[in-house]
């Protein structure tokens, strides 16, 4: 099983991150999904501290995990299409800021 380390940034802090191959693009999609969380916490603009915005968005997170599994189903092909739409609007945010 080959490895490797992903460098993802999140609330201006660089994280590296190391994986198998074939979880690699789960594991950017979990960071881009977290990153949306973050920013509608920051959007919300009832909290300023990142830490408590970090808490907040795992605590959302966490919360959506477990609704999903005490609910009757869950759509992983919906969940995927969500995580690609998010990302290509974190793509489209930073190509703005990039300009």
């Amino acid at each position: 099983m080959n490895s490797k380390t992903l460098n993802i940034t999140i609330m201006g802090r660089d994280f590296h991150i190391t994986c198998p191959d074939e979880e690699q693009e789960e594991i950017e999609l979990a960071a881009i999904y977290l990153i949306e969380k973050i920013q509608e916490i920051k959007t919300e603009g009832k909290v300023i501290d990142s830490d408590r915005i970090a808490i907040i968005a795992a605590l959302r997170i966490t919360h959506e995990l477990l609704m999903l599994r005490n609910g009757t189903g869950f759509d992983i092909d919906e969940f995927k299409r969500r995580i690609i739409s998010i990302k290509k609007k974190v793509d489209e945010v930073i190509a703005k800021k990039e300009i």
